[in-house]
């Protein structure tokens, strides 16, 4: 079974919020934790999916919480994602400009923010 929620990570505030975060004090990122089965879904499957939403083809946006970044939770993830971006980076033949870091404590979003689209279908943003 895969399970996603959103929340943040990657920054120096406990149990950041929302509007903390995007106040560009706190160093977290939007996030999405994706816990799963990897005898039902590879690592590779999901950076694929990952690659195809948020390609970060252009350098700038630096440490605010929209940055492209996986976080990963183990040596073996990190060596997956570093060896997926430069596969993809060379089939493409451009540059990835996503982070690759190991995982900080993640702070889970408010409940307005969890599944987002489904609460939302009709704005233009989920379309």
């Amino acid at each position: 079974m895969t399970f996603t929620e959103v929340g943040y990570t990657g920054g120096s505030t406990t149990n950041a919020t929302y509007p903390q975060v995007c106040s560009g004090m706190t160093g977290h990122a939007e996030a999405v934790l994706v816990k799963f089965d990897p005898k039902q879904v590879s690592l590779p499957k999901i950076l694929d999916v990952f690659w195809d939403i948020n390609p970060a083809r252009f350098p700038g946006l630096g440490k605010s919480q929209y940055r492209s970044a996986i976080f990963y939770f183990d040596d073996a993830q990190k060596r997956i994602a570093e060896a997926e971006k430069k596969r993809l980076e060379s089939e493409k033949h451009w540059m990835i400009f996503t982070e690759i870091t190991k995982a900080s404590t993640f702070w889970r979003a408010e409940e307005y923010h969890q599944n987002y689209n489904q609460k939302h279908s009709g704005s233009s943003i989920c379309r």
